[in-house]
Formats: C-alpha cells, structure tokens, sequence
C-alpha cells in the first residue's frame, strides 16, 4: 500500500468515525436510542480508531535511537 492509498483510507476512515460519533449522538440525545444498536456503533467506532492508529503508525518511520 502506498502512502497515497494509506492516505485516502485515513481520510474514509476519520470520515466514517466523525459520522459514527454523530449517530451515537444522536441517539443517546434522542432517548429512544436501541442499547444493542447503540453498543455495536460504538463498538465499530472503536475498531475505526484503531484501524486508524495502525495506519498512522504505517505512515510514520520507525526511528532507531
């Protein structure tokens, strides 16, 4: 995967995640949000975040000390 691709993917995935957020936002402001629903878009927005880290950590060179 090439930096590019890398860079695109982060871009879908924060993308993805900032929607997520909102969703969950939404539901818990709304009241008549579904725990079991509520429980799976959070945890898919923790998978997002960590998909995102690896990636990030892929763009960044390791540095020997």
């Amino acid at each position: 995967m090439t930096p590019e691709d890398i860079m695109r993917r982060l871009e879908l995935l924060r993308i993805e995640h900032r929607d997520l957020d909102m969703a969950i936002g939404a539901l818990v402001h709304s009241g008549t949000g579904d725990q079991l629903q509520l429980a799976r878009l959070k945890k898919r927005k923790l998978r997002l975040r960590d998909e995102i880290a690896v990636l990030e950590d892929a763009l960044i060179p390791d540095i020997i000390a």
